[in-house]
């Protein structure tokens, strides 16, 4: 299995160096010259398997470089019972009315990134070793990546990790997550700013080749194609646990910001996964809401992003949605690169006259949720189910609700713990968020962050004098 580039100018490369890369050097997004296909056979013989196992036979397809002995050993390691809480790693639950909730958040840092982030700090201390190298990360969050990466990279060989969030934009729950770690080897920095200021700087750094080169700049967010492999597993596990026979078909509702989480559905799809639809769930910041109602992709300035009750979709550049394009538009990179010229260039584009296709052959669709949408829907999941979910599961189910049509199973994922968002859940519920047990305490813990105004040339002269 080779990789390219969404942007058509890249040499194919092996899996191992895609996932060390980060931004492709022409700027574009790594992706497989072709997407492996899945039939009746593998789903029977998969559909019973452990977590690890399923994880193997679906991730061996993509990383055929590394050795499958290896391979096996870095996610039996992964996926335990001692790190996910229980053999079942991502159990479902069914509300009332039939939508099914796969729970993603039993990791470390409670939220879903913990299923592709505890791969990552595995796999790259694997390849680093092998090839003898070291890797500097330089990444941004809008809440949950930085803590999952964090926890993930924390105290491993020859890894560092400067993480950029936007300056007090987050929950105190997502801050004391990530500035209260004192490993040396973790570096956070505060950007006065919005997340988009952030993903822009570690693009700026990705762009710098001389600096990459230098520095041995990597990246943890979901422009890092093994990231998105390791979210295609929970697809179908969830597709397994929500069926009783590969006969049937369900649809995901996903909450999107930076449009990762539901690429990796779409790959799911694309392999061959019995999916009917794919959801996509946006808060106000409704971007992508509006490319899959209209075709239209217009991202918006900080300035007209909306810090919302669901902070880790307050985000109004996807970056992973140029991976979709790439397939929407026929592979055809040079039409990528200059579709994404024009979204630096602050237009954005139209693609309204491939709708139909984007609904038909690719099976989606979208909404939207308000911050009143999320209290009423926490408080109704509750009140008829017992359940509290966070503000970006939340956002999932009223959308899900939203669009559902008759006989159709849905399968919502779940985001977060509520515990990360507990000043939303008081507010909805008027009562504490419940917190896991090893969690009290944490925003009194000491906190570790440098602030720094949205200037990637300072956020490299921080890097420099970190690693002299």
């Amino acid at each position: 299995m080779k990789y390219i580039s969404t942007r058509g100018g890249m040499a194919p490369l092996e899996f191992s160096d895609t996932i060390l890369m980060g931004l492709a050097p022409d700027g574009g997004l790594a992706l497989p010259e072709s997407y492996p296909q899945v039939g009746r056979k593998e789903l029977d013989a998969w559909r019973q398997l452990s977590y690890a196992e399923l994880a193997f036979e679906v991730i061996r397809l993509f990383a055929t470089d590394i050795p499958e002995a290896d391979l096996k050993d870095i996610l039996d390691r992964t996926y335990t019972a001692k790190v996910y809480g229980s053999a079942e790693i991502t159990p479902v639950k069914r509300l009332h009315d039939g939508l099914v909730i796969l729970e993603l958040s039993n990791g470390p840092t409670l939220a879903f990134k913990d299923m592709a982030m505890q791969f990552l700090g595995n796999l790259f201390e694997y390849v680093l070793a092998k090839k003898g190298e070291q890797l500097n990360i330089v990444g941004a969050t809008s809440g949950d990546t930085g803590s999952a990466a964090e926890y993930a990279m924390r105290g491993k060989q020859n890894i560092n990790v400067f993480m950029m969030s936007p300056d007090g934009l987050m929950s105190s729950f997502q801050r004391a997550q990530m500035y209260s770690l004192q490993d040396t080897n973790i570096h956070n920095i505060a950007i006065k700013g919005m997340f988009d200021d952030c993903q822009d700087i570690v693009k700026a750094v990705q762009n710098d080749h001389a600096f990459k080169a230098q520095y041995k700049i990597g990246t943890v967010n979901s422009i890092n194609w093994a990231r998105v492999v390791a979210q295609v597993v929970y697809y179908f596990k969830g597709y397994f646990n929500a069926t009783s026979s590969n006969d049937e078909k369900v649809s995901f509702c996903v909450p999107s910001g930076n449009f990762g989480n539901v690429c990796a559905g779409h790959i799911a799809r694309q392999m061959g996964l019995p999916i009917e639809r794919l959801i996509v769930a946006t808060n106000e910041n409704d971007v992508l809401d509006e490319f899959f109602k209209t075709g239209r992709y217009t991202p918006r300035g900080t300035a007209n992003t909306y810090v919302t009750s669901s902070p880790s979709m307050d985000i109004s550049k996807a970056s992973n949605f140029e991976r979709f394009v790439f397939d929407l538009v026929g592979r055809d990179g040079s039409k990528v690169k200059a579709l994404w010229a024009a979204v630096d260039g602050g237009k954005g584009f139209d693609l309204a006259d491939q709708l139909a296709q984007v609904r038909e052959q690719f099976g989606f669709v979208s909404g939207s949720s308000s911050h009143a949408d999320r209290l009423a829907t926490i408080r109704a999941v509750d009140a008829e189910d017992g359940v509290v979910v966070d503000t970006h599961t939340a956002d999932g189910i009223k959308v899900a609700r939203e669009v559902r049509q008759p006989g159709e199973t849905i399968v919502c994922l779940e985001t977060a713990l509520p515990a990360k968002f507990a000043d939303t859940i008081r507010e909805a519920l008027n009562r504490e968020a419940p917190r896991p047990d090893g969690f009290d305490g944490l925003e009194a813990l000491p906190q570790r962050v440098t602030v720094f105004e949205a200037d990637a040339d300072k956020v490299k002269a921080y890097i420099r004098q970190a690693l002299a």
